[in-house]
């Protein structure tokens, strides 16, 4: 069974609208090599209605953060400490019977590869109608009427023939339109997208994105959109959630956050991305290094091994101690706000041009 700690860790204030509410999460696996950090003290909301984009590295921690959410993970190896508020609704303490009522029900999730997701040996309407006729109670023949009706929705092209194809009969853009009418079968209120566009051409993946923004506003879905492209995040989502080893370094709404960066990992994400319209003999910045292990993730700021800021901080705070994030528009680092736009001014911004 997941444990529940309460311990000090990142705040973010919760708002009135606020339909979940995670705070201080910390998910910890336990494998022969010790103890894997996967999450440390995270805090976010997501409002009804409203898109949160979560962007970082592999390995950053933003799958592990919303499967948890789920409950998907395995609680002999697994320990969650913090809460997780579903509408006020505790998940972190919630029985797992009842955490079975809720998925595909009151909150769903888009995987990112639905080659895998759905099952190769039922037909995609099966799938899309097991979950509706499991929560609803309806029979075979309203559920398959309700596949049909979810088939048309995401744009499924002879919706009452293709009901009752498989996953293979289906391109990689129309199952993941199967994979979001499984996922809004039952109306959720919340609705967790992992990467659901990585695996497509770029004309597919403004189609999917079109037709979640159309989805959430006639739903009223709020949705966590995770992804590492900061250009489709800058289309879908209001706020934005920059996450490195396991730890939330920046938070605040996406305008905010593409156009005025803070943290030295925000610089670099968006420094590192190729501009349509740049200078072809302009080359990418990567970012130095690699993500730190989290089986034993650096002391201090997790990135200071990789900034290449550290020496404008006095002292030895950014290898000794944690930078806090504060609330609303943050970024967790010692760089003073007067550093922060000096250096984005002279070096950052040149390099986004």
């Amino acid at each position: 069974m997941s444990t529940l700690t309460k311990t000090e860790g990142e705040k973010a204030p919760t708002g009135p609208d606020s339909f979940l509410s995670v705070r201080d999460l910390r998910v910890r696996f336990s494998t022969e090599d010790g103890i894997v950090k996967a999450v440390d003290g995270l805090s976010f909301d997501v409002e009804r209605g409203k898109t949160l984009g979560i962007v970082g590295e592999s390995g950053s921690g933003k799958s592990v953060t919303n499967l948890t959410v789920l409950g998907l993970h395995n609680p002999k190896t697994t320990t969650v400490e913090g809460e997780i508020l579903l509408d006020g609704q505790d998940l972190v303490t919630t029985p797992e019977k009842e955490l079975e009522k809720l998925r595909g029900n009151k909150v769903a999730m888009i995987f990112q590869d639905p080659l895998t997701a759905l099952s190769p040996y039922y037909t995609v309407g099966r799938q899309i109608a097991e979950p509706f006729m499991k929560h609803t109670g309806a029979s075979k023949k309203e559920a398959r009427e309700r596949a049909i009706e979810m088939l048309t929705k995401v744009g499924i092209p002879q919706p009452k023939t293709r009901v009752d194809d498989y996953p293979h009969q289906f391109s990689g853009g129309m199952r993941q339109r199967a994979m979001i009418a499984m996922a809004l079968v039952c109306d959720p209120d919340l609705l967790i997208a992992d990467e659901p566009t990585t695996a497509l051409d770029v004309t597919v993946q403004a189609q999917i994105l079109d037709l979640l923004k159309d989805l959430q506003q006639e739903f009223g879905s709020a949705i966590i959109f995770i992804t590492h492209d900061l250009g489709v995040i800058s289309d879908m989502a209001d706020d934005l959630l920059v996450m490195y080893s396991g730890r939330a370094v920046e938070r605040g709404s996406v305008r905010e956050v593409l156009r005025e960066p803070r943290h030295p990992y925000t610089w670099g994400l968006l420094s590192s991305m190729p501009r349509l319209g740049g200078s072809t003999s302009q080359p990418l910045t990567p970012i130095p290094g690699s993500p730190p292990s989290l089986l034993n993730p650096p002391s201090g700021c997790p990135f200071h091994p990789r900034c290449t800021f550290t020496d404008k901080v006095s002292g030895d705070r950014c290898s000794t101690e944690r930078p806090a994030l504060g609330t609303g528009r943050a970024a967790a680092c010692h760089l003073t706000a007067e550093q922060k736009q000096t250096i984005f001014i002279d070096k950052i911004q040149p390099r986004l041009r």
